[in-house]
């Protein structure tokens, strides 16, 4: 047997041993280190394989395990590799075509409408072939150049060989394996944000950038908006909150990365409907609610959670969601705003939650927008920013 032949009979067991209720890095990370034969060229080969296959998510569902690997690696890829040629050689020297050549070649056996089967829970204004073609490929790791920073990055990335394009003059997009944290130091002259992430930041400008607001983050995770709040007016009054302590140590550390010193911060699990909530810093002109969502608009950087998705989490997440908001809406001061961000594709998530916020709190819709990264290999998100 080749050494090829080995790496997808490997990259065939480590699927079929995965249910998908880890991330996959961690699971595949896991295998690897209980499997210590693999050196390193084997395990990125594998690796690599397996996200082939998730890449297909639902399409090509009647072939097998192993043809189906093999052809989300032709799909996915656009170099002749030594694997391709030795396994499937008439492939590899087709695999600098372009995508829908390789779809017309292949159509047989794949159908690129299949890749989401949930095109009818998805927001207004999504392209489906676009966003299910858009799954076949990596998207780029994007920076955000902190204020004062921008000749610094762009130096130390040109210094040391690493390839980048220019998005603005705050934002750069680089192969997403770019090893940027041994280049430059990250939080402190730039941020990893999404491309989309960041221009959530237009949301904020107008309303905290000539004031001293008080703003408070209440799903800061790892603190990325709250961050860019701070970069776009230093002078805000900053509150965040979780409701895992664990993730606030982490935000802490960030934070000090940072240089964002003073701040307000407190455990807080908005779901609860146990009693109606009330923030201990007291009202504010500007919450950010960048709510737990299904994740949909980010699965083209992580397509095993498009493989093992169920449709009914959606509800689930939306229920969720309405509920943060019912706690963080009466913390909002009068004239104040609220806005309100996922990451999801679904209309459920995104335009229906707009309409319960609209309907149950009477606040006013300012501004709302589907941000599609689909086309330009970075995330989709949503953000609808309301007035009380």
């Amino acid at each position: 047997m080749s050494i090829f032949n080995s790496h997808l009979n490997s990259a065939v067991t480590i699927l079929r041993s995965y249910n998908g209720n880890e991330p996959f890095h961690l699971f595949i990370k896991k295998y690897f280190s209980a499997n210590k034969k693999y050196g390193s060229k084997d395990r990125k080969q594998i690796t690599s394989l397996c996200y082939n296959y998730f890449r297909l998510g639902n399409a090509a569902g009647n072939i097998s395990l192993e043809d189906k690997i093999l052809l989300g690696t032709f799909l996915c890829e656009n170099k002749k590799s030594e694997f391709l040629k030795s396994i499937k050689p008439d492939w590899n020297n087709l695999i600098e075509e372009s995508v829908q050549k390789k779809l017309s070649i292949i159509s047989s056996q794949f159908s690129i409408q299949d890749i989401f089967p949930y095109q009818d829970e998805l927001s207004e204004g999504i392209e489906t072939e676009k966003f299910s073609l858009s799954f076949l490929i990596q998207p780029d790791l994007f920076l955000r150049i902190r204020p004062g920073n921008n000749k610094r990055v762009t130096g130390k990335l040109a210094g040391a060989r690493l390839t980048y394009r220019s998005i603005s003059e705050s934002c750069i997009a680089l192969a997403n394996a770019s090893k940027v944290d041994t280049v430059i130091e990250l939080d402190k002259e730039a941020v990893v944000q999404d491309y989309n992430s960041q221009r959530v930041g237009d949301f904020l400008k107008s309303e905290i950038s000539n004031q001293k607001s008080h703003v408070w983050d209440c799903c800061a995770a790892s603190g990325g908006k709250s961050i860019m709040a701070y970069d776009i007016n230093p002078n805000i009054e900053l509150t965040v909150s979780d409701k895992r302590e664990s993730i606030l140590e982490n935000l802490h550390k960030r934070f000090a990365k940072a240089g964002i010193k003073k701040y307000h911060s407190f455990v807080a699990d908005l779901s609860n409907d146990q009693v109606a909530f009330s923030a201990p810093t007291g009202l504010y002109d500007f919450i950010i609610a960048d709510v737990p969502c299904t994740g949909s608009g980010t699965w083209a950087r992580t397509p095993g959670q498009l493989f093992y998705f169920k449709k009914e989490a959606i509800e689930k997440y939306a229920a969720l969601q309405k509920k943060i908001i019912e706690n963080a809406v009466p913390n909002v001061k009068p004239g104040g705003h609220l806005l309100y961000i996922t990451c999801s594709v679904f209309k459920k998530e995104n335009e229906e939650v707009v309409n319960f916020i609209k309907e149950k709190f009477h606040l006013k819709l300012l501004k709302m927008e589907l941000l599609k990264g689909y086309e330009m290999q970075a995330n989709t998100l949503f953000a609808a920013l309301f007035q009380k």
